[in-house]
């Protein structure tokens, strides 16, 4: 019988770009509440072997792949090993991304396939081999992906990004009507602004100073940008059975609102 702190003991997920970030905080949030094992995939062997040991020392069984997301063997790779070694999959979280800039006037053909093969086409390639196996298995499942409030339509130097955003809230709404029926809920996450190693190294490249965070976050309604806590904690209420009655949502999570004009 689960506990209300283990509410996924006996449960096996999948977090892809598990190895930083927002990621590695859902990875270890999970084990933390009890997941039996808890898969990741990322291209850093360094940061895969650090998480796994943070989510095994969290009472978790921890594995790392090795993946570039962008490229279709590795995409179904990931799930076959992971199937391979913990037999079952019960939760997958699409948190793997990137966010190249680009506009409507500069993105060339080979960026826009770049971001489209890791931000669209790889959680549908996770789905596709997950769901698979959930129906096989009738296993009632939970998928959760973190889209972005780009996805609304973005900011003229996101054209690309903001494209596969959309792509995947579209996605996440189709699987969700394709298989409620098996009780497979998937849902999906358009995060805000969020606080991470990822997001200040992408602040400086575009020559911010250090302390770009003490201003950025002195211009938001509360004070702060958001946080992998913050995230995670609602990823996994949507994985767990609390949210069994939700799917195909679209749900905004940040501070502004979107369609509301100051």
């Amino acid at each position: 019988m689960r506990t209300p702190g283990q509410p996924f003991k006996d449960r096996f997920f999948i977090v892809s770009g598990g190895t930083q970030g927002l990621g590695r905080r859902i990875a270890k949030d999970l084990a933390e509440q009890g997941a039996a094992g808890v898969t990741i995939c990322g291209r850093n062997a360094s940061n895969g072997k650090q998480v796994t040991e943070e989510i095994e020392a969290a009472g978790s069984r921890g594995l790392y792949i090795q993946a570039d997301l962008q490229y279709e063997k590795d995409c179904r790779r990931v799930i076959a090993e992971a199937l391979g070694a913990f037999g079952t999959i019960h939760g997958l979280v699409n948190a793997a991304g990137i966010t190249h800039r680009s506009s409507i006037e500069d993105a060339t053909v080979d960026h826009w396939n770049l971001v489209m093969n890791i931000n669209a086409r790889a959680p549908f390639l996770l789905m596709q081999e997950t769901v698979r196996h959930m129906k096989k298995k009738s296993v009632q499942g939970s998928i959760v992906n973190i889209i972005s409030d780009q996805a609304h339509g973005g900011a003229p130097f996101l054209t690309v990004y903001s494209a596969s955003k959309g792509a995947l809230a579209t996605l996440t709404k189709n699987a969700a009507h394709a298989l409620k029926w098996d009780r497979i809920r998937v849902n999906g996450i358009l995060i805000g602004w969020m606080n991470t190693p990822a997001e200040h190294q992408t602040q400086i490249k575009d020559g911010r100073p250090e302390n770009w965070l003490e201003e950025a976050e002195a211009g938001r309604p509360f004070k702060r940008l958001l946080s992998p806590e913050d995230v995670s904690a609602l990823v996994s209420y949507l994985l767990s059975d609390s949210s069994e009655m939700m799917t195909g949502s679209l749900i905004d999570f940040d501070q502004k609102v979107i369609g509301g004009l100051d």
